[in-house]
């Protein structure tokens, strides 16, 4: 199938480039095809964000929202920021925080919801999207330009043959082919490699966000609420944080973040979130009348910032959204990034097609970035991840001095060296961490999480969860750091269990319970676990999310 823009991902950061190139193509009364390839079931499916949208960008690509109906019904009424210590809570005065944690204008929503929406306004303009068809591989022409995707293959069984359910892929040629398959693309990441589009880039570094939505007393609740935290139950050189975000219809999204440049292999951030919750100034909202849970998800996040954003193009395609890493980690928000990147990257492929070239660089995009507002935001927040290697204290007080005294206009630049996967110390150095059971009330375990999830995949299928050496993670990972994967997935992906055919003990790969996240690919200390696209449509079908 022949397209003039084949864009990967159906999130904000694609839509917005879909949306944006019919639009130009309106305004000057030209026709450009555009398909969306979404693995998702619909999409939104696999969208999981806080989230407090900014809605800068959204103004721009559609001006009109609030009349189209957009699910941005709930504005930020207060912001309340919390240093948490065991069993207490210091609140920051509002006067004191930097601007980057004021979200005065901003609306607390579901991103999965406003992306269905954008989809919605998509094919309105005559966008294509095929949803449940994940991009397996990039094409390349003769000359090593990009020459589009193919999707993968449906109905192959565990054993690698086609079942009676077989139905060959698609090849989608592009002039152009977008990538945005949000944090750690699966093929963004085959590119940024080929390309070499991180040479002189700080190493990219990466969070893991798990996120619950619950119903709570409607005396508890208070439409418009931000509250974010940090400190406990995390270390002083962990980094993380929480945000709890009261919502419509007398729902909150509570959830945490734990950066995954963490270095105690014993650490679960899925566990640290279930004790976050236990925290006295937390629980009180989860203990009044006729509270319950009502959905469950996680997903990797992109935090390195300006200086671990990668050249962005190559020929014949770019990368857009958290593919590329435009994620303001400062102010924990990404969607307003995600959907600037792909209305910068629209303009510069209609301009390209426009005069009539196809599969070279869109060189106008990266130079549109470096002269927008969103490389003035990013800019001033360019160090704000790496205080943190310098402990919580010195990262807290940095951040007042730039973003509040300096108001971003720093005279230095800090780098990072090391990535995430590095970081970790051996477990004979660490010390364990002993985790309460849950208590099935306000505490659950993984399970009865990922069920709530509504996650699902084709079992007769290839794993989708790979291993370039079958013996590394017990002779390395089990061996040298207690088996990290067990506690890194918030899944129960991963689990080692005894081996009656060989004795000791081996990896169990429960593959249907995969949620997507990407945190093994990220934080899997010897690289050696591989992502890649499990069948079209199975994962996560996230809701209200």
């Amino acid at each position: 199938m022949e397209y003039d823009v084949v864009v990967v991902g159906a999130g904000p950061a694609g839509l917005a480039t879909a949306i944006r190139l019919k639009q130009l193509a309106a305004d000057h009364d030209r026709e450009v095809s555009v398909v969306v390839l979404e693995k998702g079931s619909e999409p939104g499916a696999h969208i999981l964000s806080g989230a407090i949208i900014d809605p800068r960008a959204l103004n721009e690509l559609i001006p009109d929202w609030k009349a189209k109906g957009a699910p941005l019904n709930v504005p930020v009424t207060e912001d309340i920021f919390l240093f948490l210590s065991e069993r207490g809570a210091t609140r920051t005065p509002n006067f004191l925080l930097p601007d980057n944690f004021g979200n005065h204008g901003n609306y607390i929503a579901s991103l999965a919801n406003v992306t269905r929406w954008l989809a919605q306004q998509a094919e309105g303009l005559g966008v294509e999207i095929f949803p449940g068809f994940p991009a397996a591989e990039v094409l390349y022409n003769e000359d090593g330009s990009v020459k589009g995707v193919a999707t993968a293959d449906m109905g192959i069984g565990k054993d690698g043959q086609p079942t009676e359910n077989f139905q060959l892929g698609m090849e989608l040629h592009a002039k152009y082919t977008v990538f945005a398959e949000g944090s750690r693309g699966h093929l963004g990441r085959q590119l940024i490699s080929r390309f070499k589009l991180d040479d002189g880039r700080d190493p990219q570094s990466y969070s893991i966000g798990i996120k619950e939505v619950w119903e709570i007393d409607p005396a508890r609740h208070t439409p418009g609420l931000a509250l974010h935290s940090a400190g406990w139950p995390l270390d002083e050189m962990t980094y993380g944080g929480s945000f709890l975000y009261h919502m419509e219809n007398h729902q909150v999204a509570i959830g945490f973040v734990v950066g995954l440049d963490y270095t105690n292999p014993y650490l679960s951030p899925y566990e640290e979130f279930q004790r976050f919750k236990t925290h006295p100034n937390i629980r009180w909202y989860f203990e009044g009348k006729g509270a319950k849970r009502l959905a469950y998800g996680a997903r990797a996040l992109t935090v390195g910032g300006l200086l671990s954003l990668p050249k962005t193009v190559f020929p014949g395609g770019a990368l857009v959204g958290c593919d590329a890493g435009y994620l303001n980690a400062s102010r924990i928000k990404g969607s307003h990034a995600a959907i600037k990147s792909g209305m910068l990257a629209a303009e510069a492929a209609f301009l390209a097609l426009g005069e009539g070239r196809q599969h070279d660089e869109l060189t106008a995009y990266p130079k549109a970035f470096e002269k927008s507002w969103l490389h003035a935001e990013l800019n001033k927040a360019r160090n704000f991840k790496q205080w943190f290697k310098k402990g919580r204290t010195v990262a807290t007080v940095m951040t007042g001095v730039e973003q509040f005294l300096l108001r971003g206009r720093m005279p230095w630049t800090l780098h990072r060296k090391k990535p995430d996967h590095l970081s970790l110390r051996p477990a004979s150095e660490c010390k364990p961490i002993a985790y309460p059971k849950p208590d099935g009330r306000l505490t659950f375990d993984r399970l009865s999480s990922v069920f709530i999830s509504n996650t699902n995949h084709e079992e007769n299928q290839p794993p989708h969860l790979t291993l370039k050496d079958a013996s590394v993670p017990v002779n390395v990972n089990l061996h040298k750091f207690a088996g990290p994967e067990s506690r890194y997935c918030p899944a129960g992906v991963y689990e080692f269990v005894q081996d009656e055919a060989g004795g000791g003990e081996r990896l169990q790969i429960n593959a249907q319970n995969c949620v997507h996240c990407k945190t093994c690919d990220i934080k899997d200390p010897t690289q050696n676990i591989v992502w890649v696209v499990p069948e079209g449509g199975g994962g996560p079908n996230y809701t209200n999310m």
